[in-house]
């Protein structure tokens, strides 16, 4: 292992004797094949988590401000309305919260806050046209990246790709971690 940690996430230095990964029919050529894929896919965090951070430093936020705003562009881009409520249920956080984070955001002049158009009871938030601008002029010009390597695979890699992480969203998704 170097110092950047290069091999912490292969099969073998995490697993050599095969107690958490059933071997039967995997070749050593599979075993290093599975573990240089791992490796990949520890890069691959610690470079999303480097730029996480970036941005989050970059716009002065915090990460569900961030993912707030990240929300709106989307949203703003379907001509989609947003409500406090769908933005807390999306954030997965209470009204309270929810209630602080836009005061938060509108305080800085990232979101504006106007009446619903069509319920009077209700209210809309949208992002302004100078953090969209500043979002997509600089953070979302790094994801979109991500794009621009999905688009140099083929149709059948993008394919096999997709199939992989579904495959593991689903299996992490069913570690039966109880987060009480």
């Amino acid at each position: 292992m170097t110092e950047t940690g290069a091999g912490v996430y292969d099969l073998d230095a995490n697993d050599p004797v095969g107690a958490l990964v059933d071997r039967a029919g995997l070749s050593p050529q599979d075993v290093a094949e599975i573990g240089a894929l791992m490796n990949a896919m520890g890069r691959l965090r610690q470079a999303e988590q480097s730029l996480n951070e970036a941005s989050l430093r970059y716009m002065k936020l915090n990460q569900t401000d961030m993912r707030a705003l990240h929300y709106l562009i989307v949203a703003g881009n379907r001509g989609d309305v947003v409500t406090p409520g769908v933005l807390a249920a999306f954030l997965s956080i209470s009204t309270a919260s929810t209630t602080k984070l836009l005061d938060r955001l509108e305080a800085a002049g990232h979101i504006v806050r106007t009446p619903h158009p069509s319920d009077r009871r209700a209210l809309t938030v949208a992002i302004t046209p100078e953090t969209r601008i500043a979002a997509t002029d600089t953070i979302g010009r790094i994801h979109a990246r991500r794009a621009i390597a999905a688009a140099r695979l083929t149709s059948a890699e993008r394919g096999v790709v997709t199939r992989f992480l579904q495959d593991i969203a689903d299996e992490l998704g069913a570690t039966g971690f109880d987060e009480s």
